[in-house]
């Protein structure tokens, strides 16, 4: 079995350390850890290119170097992962802690290298908006499941059908397992690198990153019914600008966002049909 490399890059600033993961992620890294002063990276040995990695690393100090062996990545994965709760709505804990008591919806995933465990503010953004979205006997689409908890969350929430859509087999393989685990039946999984073949919906999540909301605009705003609601994140304060001139070049209409740690999330809203007043 590969063991894995730990590179320990060394950057105070929370946005600069956040910018810095999906450069990591298109070189294959699959796992990160925040700290207050760095990020720990995680990659197979195997497949670490340390030209390219020199090339993104350049302009943050030194990086500290640690070989894990395979038998210990679980272990660290499990030992660094912390139940996640957001007021009384809803808890995200892993199968080996205790149950959480005292909120509505308690969702158990695993923390494997899949985004989305509630612990970035990407996340917890969509979770607290999806508290106060009319998702109850609605079709949902989660653009970029990672491990499905949003797509389990909407099932959760009352949505009659969910659409589940992630690029990345291991985050299909994951989402499944949680699926599974959380009994969410009504979530259907679909290994995709492109929205071809997603069916029309009255909701659509989709906390992905700006470079890939830019490209699909205009076929999130196709994809969703008159009055639909588009609800997305992993858009940074600097980039309100540019993701709502696109929104709004593409039919959506602003309905409110809300904003934590330098990060966004946006509800935009479909236009009715003539002669419509709701979401059908």
């Amino acid at each position: 079995m590969p063991s894995y490399i730990e590179l320990i890059i060394p950057e105070p600033d929370p946005t600069r350390r956040d910018l810095l993961v999906p450069d990591l992620e298109a070189l294959g890294f699959e796992g990160f850890e925040e700290e207050e002063d760095g990020l720990k990276a995680y990659i197979r040995e195997d497949l670490l290119d340390e030209l390219a990695f020199g090339k993104v690393a350049a302009a943050y100090g030194t990086v500290q170097r640690n070989v894990l062996p395979e038998q210990n990545w679980n272990l660290l994965w499990e030992s660094n992962f912390e139940p996640v709760v957001i007021d009384d709505f809803c808890g995200i804990r892993a199968e080996f802690h205790p149950a959480i008591t005292g909120v509505r919806h308690e969702l158990v995933i695993t923390p494997k290298m899949s985004f989305g465990t509630g612990h970035h503010a990407t996340t917890r953004l969509m979770i607290e908006s999806m508290r106060a979205m009319p998702i109850e006997d609605k079709r949902v689409v989660d653009f970029g499941t990672g491990t499905g908890v949003l797509a389990i969350l909407a099932e959760r929430l009352g949505a009659r059908a969910i659409w589940a859509l992630d690029n990345d087999p291991w985050s299909i393989d994951n989402a499944r397992e949680n699926r599974d685990r959380n009994e969410a039946g009504l979530v259907s999984l679909h290994l995709s690198a492109s929205l071809d073949g997603v069916p029309v919906s009255d909701v659509i999540l989709a906390n992905i990153n700006r470079h890939v909301l830019l490209e699909y605009m205009e076929t999130l705003y196709s994809l969703l019914a008159p009055g639909g609601l588009l609800l997305l994140s992993g858009i940074l304060l600097e980039d309100r600008v540019v993701i709502g001139e696109a929104a709004e070049k593409a039919g959506f209409a602003f309905d409110g966002e809300r904003q934590a740690l330098g990060w966004l999330a946006q509800l935009w809203k479909k236009a009715l049909g003539i002669g419509q007043n709701n979401v059908t």
